[in-house]
């Protein structure tokens, strides 16, 4: 397994934080072309694509983001870990479905694809351009590979962006009464925001409410007419009820706008995997095109984007067996599948 340990390292050297992807891309892209794949680039950006590698007519892709946040470090390993910005989101996953894709062509089996994006950390921009050019194909599945600790995913929250704007009237602060606090009135409205009964799910859990970012007034010694805050909730259906709740506690209090939502997912199953539910969302939701997603990768979700960011070794080495386990098992349904049609 040293061919997955030193690609991770490979990948992690390049810095390719959101936006700056364009060297990371080149190495991917090359790499791919000298094993002997059709590959080719999906333009997002000016500078910036996806790459796409295939064989044959693909109905199974295994595809993961090539870009990290920030800040870039540098790789470094001891005897068990391989450190680094994006060595575990998801460099690790990358390197693995490159090496499990060698495999599988080392035991004949043809007809898949890779597919690697960019942007996958701020607004999924590379994932939506892979969407739009996957109209009209013919693949059935896509494994998007995410820190998930060698688990298959089989249920993702969505999410729901929330601001809040609240308006007062300015004063001088040693006659506050002569004012309207936008402030207080803001606090009144995230306390009942806090208060306010949220929906749950059996397998999901709880809908959580994280108020990211406050931002207002003017002065201390001026009463402020304006306070703003940004709230991002994970939800575990389709937001409908939520909006309603928020509605029924903001209405008349201050003004607000949803921002964005990205639903809720269910992703396929399959025979012999550990499963579990994450409460993060991923490309997954952004490439329906690509077929039925699966979601699986080395590494936790819980190391990403920290300054410690690294991937156990030995999950490395198991997520190369398990990738080729998905594609073997995907063909052999798709096959079945084939033939029930045929009978």
């Amino acid at each position: 397994m040293r061919r997955v340990f030193d690609l991770t390292k490979e990948l992690v050297a390049i810095e390719s934080v959101t936006s700056n992807e364009i060297e990371c891309a080149r190495f991917i892209y090359d790499l791919l072309a000298r094993q002997g794949y059709s590959v080719e680039r999906q333009p997002v950006t000016d500078e910036r694509c996806n790459v796409f590698a295939r064989r044959g007519t693909p109905e199974i892709v295994l595809s993961t983001h090539i870009d990290t946040v920030p800040p870039y470090f540098p790789p470094s390993e001891d005897g068990e870990f391989i450190y680094g910005r994006g060595s575990c989101d998801a460099k690790g996953s990358l390197a693995c479905q490159i090496a499990a894709a060698e495999l599988l062509i080392a035991q004949g089996v043809g007809d898949f694809g890779l597919l690697f994006v960019v942007g996958e950390e701020t607004g999924s921009d590379g994932a939506r351009a892979a969407n739009a050019a996957a109209k009209g194909s013919t693949t059935k599945y896509i494994v998007v590979g995410e820190p998930t600790e060698n688990r298959l995913v089989v249920a993702t929250k969505g999410t729901l962006a929330l601001r809040l704007r609240a308006r007062g009237r300015t004063a001088h602060s040693a006659y506050p009464e002569r004012g309207e606090s936008a402030i207080h009135r803001l606090l009144d409205a995230l306390a009942a925001l806090r208060a306010m009964p949220i929906p749950s799910d059996p397998e999901l859990g709880a809908t959580t409410m994280n108020i990211g970012l406050i931002s207002g007034g003017r002065a201390a010694n001026v009463v402020p007419d304006l306070a703003e805050a940004d709230i991002l909730f994970r939800i575990i259906d389709d937001g409908t009820e939520l909006r309603r709740r928020i509605a029924a506690v903001l209405d008349g209090n201050c003004d607000y706008e949803f921002l964005r939502q990205t639903p809720t997912l269910r992703l396929e199953r399959l025979d012999g995997f550990d499963t579990e539910v994450a409460a993060f969302t991923t490309d997954a939701t952004h490439l329906g095109n690509w077929g039925c997603p699966l979601l699986l990768g080395p590494g936790s979700i819980l190391q990403a984007h920290t300054a410690n960011e690294h991937v156990r070794k030995a999950d490395l080495a198991r997520a190369v067996e398990q990738y080729q386990q998905i594609v073997l098992a995907l063909k052999s349904r798709i096959a079945h599948e084939r033939q029930a049609v045929e009978a």
